[in-house]
């Protein structure tokens, strides 16, 4: 096993259980929040700071001069007038590329398929679903979900916000099947399924790159 999957989902499509079930089948780690302790370490920010802005977009007309000063190898330590959010973001992004250096793994959100972009032993999936499929994970998960409208409501904040902060990051649009290698609905063949159907596709792939 050599292969970085990178998961992007939709909320309450069960991409991070999934990424979870991938990640033990192959017996390496899976990062998802465990970005955030990863990031704070390295960059010196607070865990609390990186949660707050964790996969949430900015408005900042500074992200392209911030980006150009960072493509010619600045560090994130180097760029005090930087607004938060773009820290945080440069801060997860410089983890994941550590991450992905140290072998096989699984790591979910965060433009990861982006930053690892130049990477050949990488693997990019989104995990899509229905409606009916997310509101029954979320109303599972959520004590405060009492109804399907609230469910709803939910569902449509958090993957605007998503949507929003990769695609502002990211050379790449959120959920479009041109920036994945799969797309799939984990509502035909639920969680279990759906990591197998992954899991099966990531063996294909490690077969062809081994020839």
């Amino acid at each position: 096993m050599n292969t970085i999957i990178t998961i992007g989902r939709q909320f309450g499509s069960g991409g991070h259980e999934i990424g979870n079930l991938i990640a033990v089948h192959y017996g390496i780690k899976c990062y998802d929040k465990e970005l955030i302790a990863r990031s704070a370490k390295e960059s010196g920010l607070s865990p609390e700071m990186i949660e707050h802005q964790d996969e949430k977009p900015t408005n900042s007309f500074l992200y392209n001069l911030v980006m150009d000063t960072y493509s010619f190898g600045y560090s994130t330590s180097g760029l005090v007038d930087m607004p938060m959010g773009q820290k945080v973001f440069l801060a997860q992004f410089e983890a994941i590329k550590k991450i992905a250096q140290e072998g096989p793994c699984v790591i979910v959100g965060r433009c990861a398929e982006y930053a690892l972009g130049d990477m050949e032993n990488v693997l990019n999936i989104f995990i899509a679903a229905d409606n009916d499929f997310k509101i029954a994970n979320l109303k599972k998960r959520f004590k405060d979900i009492t109804s399907d409208d609230k469910a709803l409501d939910m569902m449509k904040q958090k993957d605007k916000q998503r949507k929003n902060y990769h695609n502002y990051y990211s050379s790449t649009k959120w959920g479009h099947a041109e920036s994945y290698d799969l797309v799939v609905n984990s509502a035909v063949l639920g969680i279990e399924g759906t990591a197998e159907l992954i899991e099966q596709f990531v063996d294909d792939f490690e077969k062809r790159k081994s020839v």
